[in-house]
């Protein structure tokens, strides 16, 4: 895969530092977040660029980060967007139109399959969750 050239902090990252970046989530989940998630479970997929990464949350918690791909594993909705757009998502400001997976889905960068009952009814929840990594590209530039 090509590497992209918008920077993240001060390194170019590729679809393998995006994976590599999220595949650190379990580390920056916050109590916060458990407890604003505590009637929340659901299994779901998130998509950086062609790497898919299968998540399970159980009561706010999340149990279960794999990356794949998997054959013929369920999933109730995935959230798959494209390198660039994750890479723009999770700076530590966003610019506009990059700051939410809505906005990304509306530039066409992303799409948002399945079941979308549970991905609405925790919305809040999903957003903080796959924002966490800007919290590395903030420490990043210190």
């Amino acid at each position: 895969m090509a590497p992209s050239q918008e920077p993240f902090g001060n390194i170019t990252l590729k679809a393998e530092d995006l994976a590599a970046t999220f595949e650190k989530l379990p580390t920056l989940m916050v109590e916060d977040l458990h407890r604003r998630g505590a009637w929340f479970s659901a299994c779901f997929r998130v998509g950086i660029g062609s790497i898919p990464f299968d998540l399970e949350i159980l009561r706010g918690r999340l149990t279960k980060l794999e990356r794949g791909p998997f054959l013929m594993r369920s999933c109730q909705f995935s959230i798959s967007a494209t390198e660039e757009a994750w890479l723009r998502f999770w700076k530590p400001i966003p610019e506009p139109g990059w700051h939410d997976i809505f906005a990304l889905t509306k530039r066409g960068v992303a799409r948002i399959e399945g079941d979308l009952q549970p991905l609405m009814a925790n919305l809040q929840y999903v957003k903080d969750l796959l924002a966490l990594p800007r919290r590395l590209a903030i420490s990043a530039e210190k």
